[in-house]
Order: C-alpha cells, then sequence, then structure tokens
C-alpha cells in the first residue's frame, strides 16, 4: 500500500502540474512543449497508478465500487488527497486492543 499511496501523490501531483502550470504556460506563455513533457509523465504515471490501484484493490480485498472510486479520483483534480486519505485509514492501526 506504501507503493500505491506514493504513485497516487505523484500521479495527483503531476495532473495538478498539468492542469495548472503546463496548459496556462501553453496558452499565455507561447510554451506549447510544457504540456507535452508534463503531459507525457502525467500519462506514464497514470497507467502506473491504474495498474498499481488493480494490484492494491486485489490485495486489500476491496469491493468493486471502491476501486472504481479510487480509480475515478485518479482524474479529478486533488482527487489523490482523498485517495490518500482512504489508504491512511485503511492502513492505520485500530488501537482496539485489548488490555489484560
Amino acid at each position: 500500500m506504501k507503493f500505491f499511496r506514493l504513485i497516487s501523490v505523484l500521479e495527483g501531483l503531476s495532473l495538478i502540474t498539468l492542469l495548472f502550470i503546463a496548459m496556462p504556460l501553453r496558452t499565455y506563455a507561447d510554451m506549447p512543449l510544457a504540456v507535452t513533457y508534463v503531459g507525457w509523465v502525467h500519462g506514464i504515471l497514470f497507467i502506473v497508478y491504474g495498474a498499481a490501484s488493480v494490484m492494491a484493490s486485489h490485495l486489500s480485498g476491496w469491493p468493486v465500487w471502491k476501486w472504481l472510486l479510487v480509480l475515478f479520483l485518479g482524474v479529478v483534480p486533488f482527487g489523490f488527497l482523498y485517495v490518500d486519505y482512504l489508504i491512511r485509514r485503511e492502513t492505520a492501526p485500530t488501537g482496539n486492543a485489548e488490555t489484560a
């Protein structure tokens, strides 16, 4: 899950960079290569994110709806923050240990 969490954050940051830095640079500063390079990085990270989400879903026993939600949040700006929250909540120790 640590790997999936890392990929999720990297993919989310690449989407934010693409939308809020590279695309305005292309439009307002006439720098189309910004979108080309950041778009390639984002595309590769999204493919890795999709594969990692399938593995995380299988290993954690997620229902299909949860996997689809995580996959959908990969294309939503700042959606990676909610995915990170879900993973941290799932992997956090419960603290319900009984003391004898």
